[in-house]
């Protein structure tokens, strides 16, 4: 792990500065107070390789590692965490697309999802299935050459505004060998879309859940084989662990700039906020837990693109600790703005509610302290 970015990577980290500063920050507010999914903004984030970060070169992603895509969402995520986690779970879904799709799949779909034209939503968790996620109910029977689904899921980010699902399916046994995940167009007849959820944060991309009843899919828009489907989930969750942490820390380091901001041009009692040292402990405690947050992600991500046989540990820990720390870090900067952190003219309330969810989505923070204790008590990990 390098902690110095190259010249490219700053550069690739501008382009997406430039971007959310552009295209994210006169509109996040609007956004979330209207509940609006900004499908143009996915566009032309599309236009700039943003919708296929890491998805593989030859369905038109740019095929970087994953620490690069860090760059991308932290950069996005001081603005928005909203926009930017549909983001990143779009791009997880493609990268499925173009890692396990077959030939005719990865070729119809691919091009259309890396350029942000069509998007994809990520279909894992049910009614009563979410952190034992293993125990999925979908079904999905064999019927010639297409596969009938059956059954519902719930939390379904961007669910009745994107264009394909990727769906977790039942087609063998009890337990996660019996599931496979399957590329479901996303107006299959017998799709159907329930109400929009009313969120405390994330507001602008829609929460439905999906119900399926009968719906034939056909068997070549299975991703890898048959049975492959939780494994393929567990891989994507790892990435998007690390993708839900970048989050985090991007909320923070807006959070901390802001903080930063008004204690500069605040005063009370005749002083600048600046002037005193119990702000100024505060500040220091933020940007420190916020540098260690970072570099714990990064880690992981370097983990990841390096195949470490624990990548998934330090993933999990990743994601308990900057999801944590950045919702902590955003608080703390709420507090520092006293009243007005609380109003919506100002940006810390919705950077306080969008990045609550992280620390339950992507395996809640405690399924993320199981992970890495049965690393070190069942299989004898040595975190070093």
């Amino acid at each position: 792990m390098d902690l110095e970015l190259t010249d490219e990577q700053q550069a690739f980290a501008q382009a997406a500065r430039d971007y959310a500063q552009g295209e994210l920050a006169p509109n996040a507010a609007r956004w979330d107070a209207e509940g609006i999914f900004p499908r143009e903004a996915f566009a032309r984030a599309g236009e700039l390789g943003f919708c296929a970060i890491y998805a593989s070169e030859d369905i038109g992603g740019l095929g970087l590692p994953r620490l690069d895509a860090t760059l991308v969402f932290e950069e996005m995520a001081a603005v928005d965490p909203s926009t930017t986690a549909f983001l990143t779970i779009h791009n997880m879904a493609t990268w499925m697309v173009g890692k396990w799709g077959q030939p005719a799949l990865r070729e119809a779909w691919g091009p259309l999802l890396a350029s942000g034209e069509k998007l994809a939503s990520y279909c894992l968790t049910e009614p009563g299935a979410g952190s034992d996620a293993g125990s999925l109910r979908t079904s999905a029977k064999r019927d010639g050459d297409d596969f009938v689904l059956n059954g519902a899921k719930a939390f379904i980010s961007g669910g009745g505004d994107t264009d394909l699902l990727v769906v977790m399916a039942r087609t063998g046994g009890e337990g996660p060998g019996g599931v496979s995940a399957f590329a479901v167009p996303a107006d299959s007849a017998g799709i159907s879309y329930g109400r929009k959820e009313e969120k405390m944060g994330w507001n602008s991309q829609s929460t439905r859940p999906i119900t399926f009843e009968n719906v034939r899919v056909p068997a070549a828009n299975m991703l890898g084989q048959e049975g492959e489907g939780f494994k393929i989930a567990m891989k994507g969750l790892d990435g998007g662990r690390i993708n839900i942490g970048t989050c985090s820390v991007g909320a923070a380091q807006g959070a901390l700039d802001a903080a930063r901001r008004y204690m500069d041009e605040r005063k009370q009692f005749g002083r600048r906020l600046a002037e005193f040292q119990a702000l100024q402990f505060k500040l220091a405690d933020m940007a420190t837990h916020l540098v260690a947050a970072r570099q714990m992600v990064r880690l992981a991500a370097c983990k990841l693109d390096a195949g470490s046989p624990d990548a998934g540990t330090y993933c999990a820990m990743a994601k308990r600790f900057a999801t944590d720390m950045g919702f902590q870090i955003c608080l703390d900067a709420q507090q520092i703005h006293g009243g007005y952190g609380y109003l919506r003219d100002y940006p810390l309330e919705r950077l306080v509610r969008d990045t609550r969810v992280h620390q339950i989505l992507e395996g809640t923070n405690e399924i993320m302290r199981v992970i890495v204790a049965r690393q070190l008590l069942e299989k004898g990990a040595d975190i070093r």
